[in-house]
């Protein structure tokens, strides 16, 4: 074994011991070990314990954990620290910026114990008010983060969709007057994004190249035959597609469906398609209603598209309110009053859903009993307050371990509404997992169903549910399912809404917003709604304040 590897090692061990609080002294004396066996002029492997005891820094004890390092390859204090320290714990003491002191307050504090848990908290703006961190180092965080996140090639369509747009706007400008367009995974809207491909009606490749090779936006730029190939500045693959005009439709339809979704419409088509100068003239040929680029993934609206019994699918101007948000009585940045002013006079809503953390999340400063009815106390102010706006009283109550709701019944019933979500102990089998939810869901005040997975797109799965089972009891309770539109999260995933909807469950898009700007998160609720197939009926925060109090009414009287 060479010197790097075991200073390496002693690093690692000196990090943990502060992670877990170990001597100082003990602590000082393995660190200085490690940086001053990195630097040594010869290698340590070969040498008797004697003689690794009379190198400077090294000393008795550092010398027999060295030599049964070099004996087999670890030691035992080693994984016996490892082994009290769970896997995402460990990936964080890697993270630029944050040394094991700051990662014990974000494990044992905090109770975050992965990478992805910490990129969501940072989006909650959670890390500010933690000892030793502030606005500045949760930035810093955030960028590591996302930089570590694009490793893998893929993409939350969040964090590129504004890159995408200006590659789009430069592209308009390099072919003026030919047809152009977005294609594949972005204009699908998937939530993740593995690669942009744009067709240009233009045979111009050449000239488009060389113009293309020219933006500061690209890199890497390729010319294959019709196809351009290049990477964003933040290594998101790029394929220009340019092809004939006449072509353009064709090409623009089978690059924008995945291949499943592309093949079924094709095999539908029994006379020779020509040059297409539509796309609908494609689904026309395929005895097919047109069908919107959300929903050409698979085959599951291909048989509604046959009978012309496509859904309207929901816009973002269809939203009349908002739910499931955090103020400053929690985790929010924003004050009752500030949120409440934002959403009538900038995004012109008719009413606010607040739902702070419950008691059990103390990391996120949960509301005590005392709490909750001093914010209630503040809530029926601003309503007589503000003009032409209305606050319903909510929380997003934690699920406990056995399924019941974070408070007793007294206090439940004050709520106009009530979010259960899961927010600890998600390593749990399917079983359990589902359980949990059900039970949950059988509270006769769970009003809305929130992230039913837990999962966080690209960081963490979540816990396996059987969906069926849990949609199925949200039917049989009358309780909404909910769209978390956190571009982590978008969790109910679109891939269930169908399943939910045809069971006659609502769904509702709420952007958990913990900040003003996070209310904007609803845009894309609304993409992974319309990909779902979710109308305007079928959405809860879709109803005007009149309809949306008497759903919370009929809920709260067990009608």
């Amino acid at each position: 074994m060479e010197n790097k590897p075991i200073a390496r090692a002693l690093r690692l061990l000196s990090q943990l011991m502060e992670l877990h609080e170990v001597n100082p002294f003990k602590i000082k004396s393995i660190a200085n070990a490690a940086f001053k066996v990195d630097k040594l002029p010869f290698p340590l492997a070969g040498k008797t314990v004697s003689e690794l005891e009379k190198i400077d820094g090294i000393g008795k004890s550092l010398a027999a954990k060295i030599a049964e390092l070099l004996a087999t390859g670890t030691m035992t204090e080693l994984q016996e620290m490892l082994a009290q320290t769970p896997d995402g714990v460990i990936e964080m003491m890697g993270i630029k910026g944050i040394g094991p002191k700051k990662v014990a307050i974000i494990w044992k504090e905090l109770g975050i114990e992965n990478v992805g848990e910490l990129y969501y908290a940072c989006n909650e703006n959670r890390l500010i008010e933690a000892k030793g961190f502030g606005l500045k180092t949760q930035e810093e965080i955030i960028k590591v983060l996302e930089f570590r996140m694009a490793g893998n090639g893929k993409f939350l369509y969040a964090q590129v969709v504004k890159e995408v747009k200006a590659l789009m706007e430069e592209i308009r400008g390099i072919f003026p007057d030919a047809l152009k367009h977005i294609a594949g995974e972005f204009r699908r809207r998937s939530p993740i994004i593995s690669e942009v491909v744009i067709v240009v009606g233009s045979l111009n490749q050449e000239i488009a190249y060389q113009a293309l090779a020219e933006l500061d936006t690209l890199k890497n730029v390729t010319l294959s035959g019709t196809h351009i190939s290049a990477e964003l500045n933040n290594g998101l693959l790029v394929d220009i597609i340019c092809v004939d005009k006449a072509n353009y439709y064709y090409e623009l339809f089978i690059n924008t469906g995945d291949t499943e979704h592309v093949d079924a419409v094709l095999a539908r088509i029994n006379t020779p398609l020509e040059l297409p100068e539509t796309e609908e003239l494609i689904y026309q040929k395929a005895g097919l209603a047109w069908m919107p680029a959300e929903l050409r993934e698979g085959k599951s609206f291909i048989e509604k598209a046959a009978a012309d019994n496509l859904p309207t699918l929901i816009s973002y101007h269809d939203l009349k309110g908002t739910l499931h948000n955090h103020s400053t009585w929690s985790d929010g940045v924003n004050t009752l009053e500030e949120i409440a002013l934002y959403c009538r006079d900038e995004l012109k809503l008719e009413y606010l859903g607040i739902s702070d953390h419950s008691k059990s999340a103390f990391y996120a400063k949960g509301l005590s009993i005392e709490r909750v009815l001093q914010q209630h106390e503040e809530i029926d102010h601003l309503n007589k307050k503000l003009e032409g706006f209305h606050i319903f009283k909510g929380i997003e109550s934690d699920i406990l371990n056995d399924g019941s709701l974070d408070y007793p019944d007294e206090i439940l019933k004050r709520f106009d509404f009530i979010v259960a979500s899961i927010h600890a102990n998600l390593k749990m089998q399917a079983d359990k997992a589902t359980a949990r939810l059900i039970k949950a869901i059988e509270n006769r005040y769970t009003t809305i169903l929130g992230h039913p997975t837990g999962r966080l797109l690209l960081s963490r799965k979540g816990y396996d549910i059987d969906h069926k089972k849990v949609i199925d009891a949200c039917a049989a309770n009358n309780v909404v399912i909910e769209i978390n539109s956190n571009p982590l999260r978008l969790d109910l995933d679109w891939r269930w809404h169908q399943y939910a909807l045809d069971k006659g469950v609502m769904l509702s898009i709420n952007p958990d917003a913990h900040r003003n700007a996070g209310f904007h998160d609803m845009y894309y609720g609304i993409n992974v709604a319309r990909k779902g197939g979710l109308t305007k009926d079928m959405c809860l925060n879709a109803l005007s304040i009149t309809e949306v109090t008497e759903v919370f009414k009929k809920k709260r009287e067990g009608r």
